[in-house]
């Protein structure tokens, strides 16, 4: 009688992330965060993944916690990925993306641990060195915003990404501009413009040097899109328009890029065919995340060398982030060498 196979063990807990100070985009503002820490455990190793919901996705805490109990027997073998995909579309035949990533993380990282090989070494990745990040300067009040800008200029942060959708975004932008005039400013406006206003701030968006625009528009609206492509010199990329991934090809006449999110998306290896679509598309890419743990951005920074820009910064904006083992340069995320995911529990 060979040897028996031990009992896989899936378990989670639900952690409360609070950032360093009220951030706000277009939509809201939130200085707290569900995220649920996903295990999966057979033998002698264990992967982790996190679980982070977006309501504008159709996801919450609520729906994290009530889904997760049916998935019991969705993970049995780590090295079945592609069973591991049939069974949770089996099993969730719609939505929950930030679940799956969380057991899609979990798998990649036992199979990782158990070779000793960090995840993007698994998926036989290049070791080349990561685009520089942004950090996000949240909406707010314009002095509010000025003050987060010259604190990340002041720890070296060269490439921001300021969150747009006010009534005063002109003079939100002259003013950051005016502040920081050497550094990358990029502009997310969380699909809160009208086409005029779109059309309105182009010029001023092109006057402030600004790299690129983030989803103007509504995610439904990629008539207008286009047409602001047509006219604009700032490159704009997607991210609320990209749900699925069979929503690419509908992009690639409406947007030079694509801000692509693990936990929107259902994992590091959705985003991974997702990249290798982009580029037969010509869309650029963008790898983003959401006010995450260093755990959740792990598995976006695993991929990071395939970006053409990258937008890293969740964990970076937490008042205390439970994982260390991430190590940001300013701007700079090294990539993680450890086996797995590279990062490990601290604690609080």
């Amino acid at each position: 009688m060979g040897p028996v196979t031990p009992r896989p063990v899936i378990s989670w807990e639900t952690l409360e992330l609070r950032t360093a100070q009220p951030f706000g985009i277009a939509r809201w503002t939130a200085s707290s965060y569900a995220r649920t820490i996903v295990e999966f455990r057979q033998g002698e190793f264990s992967g982790r993944g996190e679980a982070a919901p977006n309501a504008y996705y159709g996801e919450t805490a609520a729906t994290v916690a009530a889904i997760l109990p049916l998935l019991s027997g969705a993970l049995v073998d780590a090295w079945d990925w592609q069973g591991l995909e049939a069974n949770l579309k089996r099993l969730l035949p719609q939505g929950h993306p930030s679940v799956r990533c969380a057991l899609e993380m979990a798998a990649l990282e036992w199979c990782a641990v158990s070779v000793g090989r960090p995840v993007w070494g698994l998926l036989g990745l290049s070791p080349v060195a990561l685009p520089e990040t942004s950090f996000s300067v949240g909406l707010a009040e314009p002095e509010v915003m000025r003050a987060q800008l010259k604190a990340a200029l002041g720890r070296g942060h060269r490439i921001l990404k300021v969150k747009l959708g006010g009534q005063r975004d002109q003079a939100v932008i002259e003013l950051l501009r005016t502040e920081a005039p050497q550094a990358a400013i990029r502009v997310d406006a969380n699909a809160s413009w009208t086409r005029a206003q779109a059309r309105r701030m182009l010029g001023v968006l092109q006057a402030a040097d600004i790299e690129l625009l983030e989803q103007p528009l509504a995610a439904c609206d990629l008539d207008g899109h286009a047409e602001l492509r047509r006219i604009s010199r700032v490159p704009i990329i997607a991210d609320e328009s990209l749900h699925h991934l069979g929503d690419l090809r509908g992009l690639a006449g409406a947007f030079d890029g694509v801000n692509f999110k693990t936990a929107k998306l259902g994992g590091p290896l959705q985003v991974l065919r997702g990249i290798h679509q982009a580029r037969a598309l010509g869309l650029g890419v963008m790898l983003g995340c959401m006010i995450e743990s260093s755990l959740g951005v792990a598995g976006a920074a695993h991929l990071g060398g395939l970006a053409d820009w990258l937008d890293l910064d969740g964990a970076l904006l937490l008042e205390h982030d439970p994982f260390g083992g991430l190590e940001w340069q300013a701007g700079v995320l090294e990539r993680p060498s450890a086996p797995g995911w590279g990062v490990h529990r601290v604690s609080s």
